[in-house]
């Protein structure tokens, strides 16, 4: 898999200004002042992922109910397999753990940057 794919360019820009709630305030609370840079709706291989740590080579997903369902998760797999093959890790957060457990999250996230670190 090559490293991005020039058509999701336009396509990142366009969802960086309409960020879900939970994208949202992930970033603007979190990860958008976090110490190590990161970036949102960033375009690696055929994808487009919802937040990008290059130097902890991290991949953060933030997963609504669709994503739970068997053929969405079988393309999640997929995906998260690819952006493995990579070299990156992925972790993926459920839409609901952003509102309902945020400092967790945020620990969570910290601590897995501070391992890929390592």
């Amino acid at each position: 898999m090559k490293k991005y794919n020039g058509n999701n360019i336009k396509l990142a820009k366009t969802l960086r200004k309409n960020q879900t709630p939970w994208e949202r305030k992930l970033w603007y609370q979190f990860l958008r002042d976090y110490p190590i840079k990161f970036y949102r709706q960033r375009a690696i291989g055929n994808y487009i992922v919802d937040f990008y740590c290059s130097k902890a080579k991290l991949v953060i997903e933030l997963d609504g109910s669709q994503h739970f369902f068997d053929g969405n998760k079988a393309q999640d797999n997929k995906r998260t397999k690819e952006l493995e093959e990579l070299g990156l890790a992925v972790l993926r957060i459920p839409n609901n753990e952003v509102f309902d457990n945020f400092y967790n999250v945020c620990q969570f996230i910290d601590l897995k940057v501070k391992e890929n670190l390592r």
